[in-house]
Parts: C-alpha cells; structure tokens; sequence
C-alpha cells in the first residue's frame, strides 16, 4: 500500500529536498503540495492524503492553525509536525490542534519514514527533543503525574515485564516491526504483546496507551 502525503512548506527547495526523499520508494508518495496554510486547508479537502506533513512557519496562517482547520474537516485526519520551533507553546499547541507526532527538521530520514509509517498505523510520535518539554514544564498536553511508577504498577499488575518494555517503546513511537527489532523479537509477538496492552490498559489503540502511561507517569 502506497502512503499519500500533503506536504506543506513554504520553502520550494525544502518541499523539493522532502519530496526527492520518497522518490525511490514506493511505499510513500509525496503526490501535493501546499505553499501556506489556507492552500493546505484546500489541498486537503480535494485530495484526502493518507498524511499531511506540516510545517508551523507558513506566511498566511500557521501550521497549527491549519492543522485544526484540517481535523475540523476530518477529525480522524493524521497530521505530522516537521518544523523548526521548539518552543512549549508551539508544542503545546500543535498537540491540542490535534497533530499525531512532532518532528523536528534535522530529523533523519529514516526515522521520517519511520514516523509516517507509525502515524498511519494509528500511533502518535514525539521527538525526543520533545518530551522533556511536556513532562518537565507540564504545558498541559500532559498533565503532572499524578502517581508514583509503583503506584501505577501496583494498579496495572497484570502487565508483565515484557509488555512494560513494549509499552515503553510505543510511547517513543516505534512500530510494530522496530519494536521487534530492538528487542530481538519476531514482529508477530511485538504485535501480540500491543495487542496485550491496548486490551489490559483498556484503551482503543496504541495512541491511547501511549498517553495513557505518559497521563499516569509509566515513562
């Protein structure tokens, strides 16, 4: 399965840089393009992309603007940061907007790829330079932990040792397949043991769980 991607960038050799990064594979197709936030709003809502990558510094509306504009028309739509503001309230609001991971711009282009792939398959992805900014200064997207690790553990008894490490690693965004990979395991178990904590954790998805133990201190 081909992913389709909106990109929206206001710098043309930065849009043709991300595009030539996808050009020799055929599981992700950059096939828009938006020069501003209103053109990404429009792109959006004619070529319904599997994924919008969305950078925040556009001339006419921002990108966390336009982000909400595209949830409003879509709510289940998977919108990717890759900008290069770090600061809490661009971070605070790009979540709230609604936006499935935040990337930075010297991120490789792997774990771009990599990021894409996760946001497709229902999960969200924070930059590492990220989430220090959410625990630390508690900005709200995330709120203070309000319990011990010991005390969330002794909660969620019934999650083994394992599917704490598994857990810990959808948290940080990876797939199915690198999960496996890090813990040199097959990609059928790494799935069975997400399947375990979706269900133990009685959340929907991977996305939930992941807040869900970022919500209670976990990790």
């Amino acid at each position: 399965m081909t992913i389709n991607v909106l990109l929206v960038e206001d710098q043309k050799l930065i849009r043709v840089g991300l595009k030539s990064l996808f050009e020799d594979k055929n599981d992700i197709l950059v096939t828009s393009e938006a020069q501003n936030g209103k053109e990404a709003v429009e792109k959006f809502r004619t070529v319904h992309p599997d994924v919008v990558v969305m950078d925040i510094g556009l001339p006419d509306i921002s990108g966390i603007e336009a982000t909400k504009r595209i949830l409003e028309i879509n709510n289940k739509a998977k919108v990717i940061i890759l900008t290069s503001h770090l600061s809490e309230q661009e971070v605070m609001d790009a979540l709230h907007a609604g936006a499935c991971a935040y990337a930075m711009k010297d991120i490789s282009t792997d774990i771009l790829k990599m990021v894409i792939k996760t946001v497709v398959e229902g999960a969200m992805w924070l930059d590492p330079q990220v989430v220090p900014i959410l625990r630390e200064k508690n900005c709200g997207v995330i709120p203070p932990r309000q319990m011990s690790r010991a005390m969330f553990k002794e909660q969620h008894a019934n999650l083994t040792q394992r599917e704490y490490e598994v857990l810990k690693l959808v948290v940080e965004g990876l797939s199915n397949n690198e999960i496996a990979q890090e813990l040199t395991i097959s990609e059928h178990t790494a799935k069975a043991h997400v399947c375990n904590i979706i269900q133990k954790l009685v959340v929907d998805d991977r996305t939930q769980a992941a807040v869900k133990a970022l919500k209670e201190g976990l990790v």
